[in-house]
């Protein structure tokens, strides 16, 4: 008898890492499928990550302009970086990397929203938070890619407008643009900054804290 769609528990029957980098895990998953088979699916494990859509007092959102490698150009962006240190909280991290990225800090503090970046291959998810009362703050030096970004500040609409219009294509800055300009047009509250984030990814870091520990202890 089959079960009620929706009802299937898809037990992972095995599961081995064949690949394991500096940013992310590739893991081969045996999974049990609605019918009895058992199949196949390739994991990518991946950081965590948390993106800042800083609205200025003259309603500009806080953009960068950097380069991404596989892409082969530059790409407008919202600050963001990876939960790439062991415990770290999700917003202190946000803050970091608004400081690091453009030198600014706020008072404000709220999340805007959560997105699973691609759920059929990546457990990838971010969390966007959104700054208000900006002000300027000491930045580290910026090194690498970071070395090169250019800030730019864009009104809200033209920010939604150079979304729409495919200026904006890196997929955080387009939820994040759009889902501020939903919030303030129809007056939707966002979360408290601590709100409980259920689909923060942390096996890639568990799995790194692991290693780190049986090395410490070899």
């Amino acid at each position: 008898m089959t079960n009620a769609p929706g009802s299937h528990d898809f037990e992972t029957v095995s599961s081995s890492v064949v690949y394991s980098g500096a940013i992310l895990a590739l893991r081969l998953d045996q999974v049990a499928m609605p019918g009895g088979r058992v199949v196949e699916r390739e994991v990518i494990e991946h950081h965590g990550a948390v993106a800042v859509a800083a609205l200025d007092d003259d309603g500009n959102v806080i953009l960068i302009d950097q380069y991404r490698h596989p892409l082969g150009r530059r790409l407008l962006e919202l600050p963001a970086g990876l939960l790439d240190q062991y415990g770290e909280d999700p917003l202190q991290a946000a803050r970091r990397e608004l400081a690091e990225e453009t030198g600014l800090a706020a008072r404000e503090w709220s999340v805007l929203v959560d997105v699973a970046l691609s759920p059929g291959f990546t457990d990838e998810s971010l969390r966007i938070y959104l700054a208000t009362g900006l002000y300027e703050t000491d930045r580290p030096e910026p090194e690498f890619e970071e070395a090169d970004l250019r800030i730019v500040r864009m009104s809200l609409d033209d920010a939604v407008r150079a979304a729409l219009s495919g200026e904006i294509v890196n997929a955080t800055a387009v939820a994040g643009v759009l889902a501020l300009s939903t919030a303030r047009a129809r007056e939707i509250p966002t979360r408290p900054a601590d709100a409980p984030w259920p689909g923060m990814p942390t096996a890639f870091l568990e799995r790194k804290e692991r290693e780190r520990a049986a090395g410490d202890a070899g």
